[in-house]
């Protein structure tokens, strides 16, 4: 099985990390990188595979090297020091005084995973819309995939966006490798972000667990909201512990009150157009040279952060209203399918806890 062999601080509690920093069916692949989460801490580890003429090992050498942090925002920075430690690891095994550098260089102080709940810590998934952080976000870094996501995904895109914002656990599977995967995760909880003050203090927290295997079965059962990937193809059958399984592009839940929401309906793929048409005046006035300083990270997360602000902004209109009815009008204006998404708007004002009336006319009277 795997093992620490190394880390620093020595004192620190490690448990499980050994599985979480090497992905389950790692040996079938050269490389990888893997972003997971440990306590109240986020880590990200380079995996690399190598062949050694040596019975003791089976005829392959594999090692992790991994960093924690109180956030994983700034990880990416590391990744390229982290994958030549794994080679150097492979090729020096036992030679450390280079992690040892690192450590002494970056070290601070790392929150008490018995302290504080989870709940008062900084929510760092929440990217900040700020022109100077772009030049560094690249598909290296978890912001600078947006545009793959939704590549990969197309309309699918908007079942997620939903399933997202109403908090649900989404598990993501793939087989190895399961860096990209990862990606995908921290675009998942990109996609609900909301900017209104004041809005659901109440409503979970959308989690980031990224990869997660067998070990974390028991942790996965308490949570109420999260998003994660695994390879591992026995949670499929563990329908208790998420609610939206992802496999490849198919996206499929067993609850019965969530089937509605996989049908792609009129108003999603006139959202999916209108940020494709976003997309292609980007890019062409990046080639004529008018517009050098956007980005398509931003035009992503500020799509969806603008629709989701639109929907909440006119539920707490409406239920702040005398008669707090909510019309289809209203369904419109929202960007939303009157019909279409009928139930995901019920669950909407379920999950934020607002308060109005849902007065939508039946398709056979209309």
């Amino acid at each position: 099985g795997n093992m620490v062999e190394w880390c620093l601080p020595q004192d620190i509690d490690l448990e499980g990390v050994e599985f979480k920093s090497m992905a389950s069916g790692s040996h079938k692949i050269q490389s990888d990188f893997i972003y997971f989460r440990k306590g109240l801490c986020f880590g990200l580890a380079c995996f690399a595979n190598m062949p050694v003429e040596s019975e003791l090992e089976r005829g392959a050498r594999m090692k992790s090297v991994g960093i924690l942090s109180p956030s994983y925002t700034l990880l990416y920075r590391y990744m390229h020091f982290l994958e030549n430690q794994v080679r150097h690891q492979l090729e020096m095994p036992g030679h450390y005084s280079h992690l040892e550098a690192f450590y002494d260089d970056k070290k601070g102080v790392l929150p008490d995973s018995k302290g504080t709940p989870t709940s008062q810590q900084p929510v760092h998934w929440l990217p900040s819309i700020h022109r100077y952080m772009y030049p560094e976000m690249k598909i290296t870094h978890p912001a600078g995939c947006m545009s793959q996501f939704i590549k990969f995904f197309g309309e699918q895109i908007l079942v997620l966006w939903k399933f997202a914002l109403l908090r649900k656990r989404i598990l993501i599977f793939s087989p190895p490798p399961v860096g990209v995967v990862c990606y995908r995760v921290y675009c998942c909880c990109c996609l609900a972000n909301v900017s209104l003050p004041g809005l659901g203090g109440t409503v979970p927290e959308s989690k980031p667990f990224f990869y997660v295997n067998v070990a974390d079965i028991e942790m996965l059962e308490t949570e109420v909201s999260y998003v994660a990937c695994t390879t591992e193809k026995i949670f499929e059958e563990k329908r208790d512990l998420y609610d939206v399984y992802v496999d490849n592009q198919n996206v499929k839940t067993h609850h019965e009150h969530l089937q509605p929401l996989l049908k792609i309906n009129n108003a999603d793929k006139e959202k999916y157009r209108r940020l494709n048409d976003q997309r292609q005046m980007l890019m062409y006035s990046q080639e004529v040279g008018e517009d050098c300083s956007s980005c398509e990270e931003d035009l992503f997360i500020l799509f969806f952060m603008e629709q989701n602000n639109r929907i909440f902004q006119t539920l707490m209109e409406v239920s702040a209203s005398q008669d707090k009815t909510l019309t289809a009008d209203h369904a419109r204006g929202m960007g939303l399918d009157p019909q279409g998404d009928r139930s995901f708007l019920m669950d909407l004002l379920e999950v934020y806890g607002i308060d109005v009336m849902l007065v939508i006319d039946n398709p056979c009277c209309t």
